[in-house]
């Protein structure tokens, strides 16, 4: 990670490395020559290594012009090794004053203040909890059993709307009704049973397709086990419901009736001709509106359960 310069950490600059941005000092050359005079004899002579007629002595004057030369190369020699010498000697005295070794120097780590920690640093991983959330909550729970099934219920609730289409086949409501007198909506023996097993409500609507009538009743029982006996001792059927432009249908003739359950719901359904015709196995219109009421009465009181079930899911623990 970059903060605005150099990577974190610097190379520290080694004893005897040029500095970066420098050339190393460029050595002089042609000087010395002629500077240092000798003297041959007894009188000075114009040149040096000239000859006692004054004729110059080519031969000294080049060997004096060559021994100025090594003179000057033994001190720049020794003057270079004097100041590695000293560098040397102050570099170790700050090592020893800071107690660090020049590698521990070199490899240590500088953060800015306020800054991310370079990437390089652990990074705590995340942390999980040991306890096992919850399970969410069973829809079925909720319309099991009264002192949770607390939702609003209604005939509208169960069966909205004027129409309903299940697939693909659109009905027309007619009449709705609700009742707590379970017996009264009940034929042939339903009504007894019902009543026995502590049925406390009943919810009835009709629906009409193409000269066909059906009637769905849900009972509401305390409980599961309530309304699973109220469907194995089922007998007769729910009472045809008429109003709403739709006259009196399954009356002294063969009608069909079903029931099923769930949770703490039975539900019935009784379907048959408008025109009073008898309902034989052949009669597939029947048969379909029969399957399609009970798939939309399911569907409705499972519904109660999820929306139940999800406000219980969110709600404050």
């Amino acid at each position: 990670m970059s903060f605005g310069g150099p990577q974190w950490p610097q190379e520290p600059q080694q004893p005897g490395q040029p500095q970066y941005g420098r050339q190393p000092d460029q050595q002089q050359y042609g000087q010395g020559y002629g500077q240092q005079g000798q003297q041959y004899g007894q009188q000075p002579s114009p040149f040096p290594g000239a000859t006692a007629d004054g004729t110059p002595d080519w031969g000294a004057l080049a060997d004096a012009s060559a021994a100025g030369r090594r003179r000057k190369r033994w001190l720049v020699i020794g003057g270079g090794a004097l100041a590695a010498l000293v560098v040397g000697a102050i570099v170790a005295t700050a090592v020893v004053k800071s107690g660090k070794t020049d590698d521990t120097a070199k490899n240590s780590t500088v953060t800015p203040t306020g800054s991310a920690a370079p990437s390089g640093s652990p990074t705590p991983g995340p942390t999980f909890s040991s306890v096992a959330p919850p399970p969410p909550p069973n829809p079925k729970d909720f319309i099991s059993d009264e002192k949770k099934d607390k939702a609003p219920l209604s005939a509208e609730g169960l069966f909205p709307g004027k129409k309903l289409t299940m697939n693909g086949r659109a009905y027309t409501k007619g009449a709705t009704s609700s009742t707590t007198d379970c017996a009264s909506v009940g034929e042939a023996g339903l009504g007894a049973v019902l009543k026995r097993n502590g049925c406390d409500r009943v919810i009835r609507a009709t629906y009409v397709k193409d000269g066909v009538a059906l009637t769905v009743g849900v009972a509401v029982f305390p409980n599961e086990a309530a309304a699973l006996k109220a469907k194995n001792q089922a007998t007769g059927g729910i009472a045809p419901l008429a109003g709403a432009g739709v006259k009196d249908f399954c009356r002294a003739t063969i009608c069909l009736r079903r029931a099923n359950s769930i949770g703490r719901y039975a539900y019935f359904t009784q379907a048959g001709f408008l025109d009073g015709k008898k309902v034989t196995k052949s009669d597939q219109a029947v048969f379909r509106a029969s399957d399609d009421l009970g798939t939309f009465a399911f569907n409705q009181i499972y519904a109660r359960g999820k929306s139940q079930a999800a406000a219980a899911a969110g709600a404050p623990r």
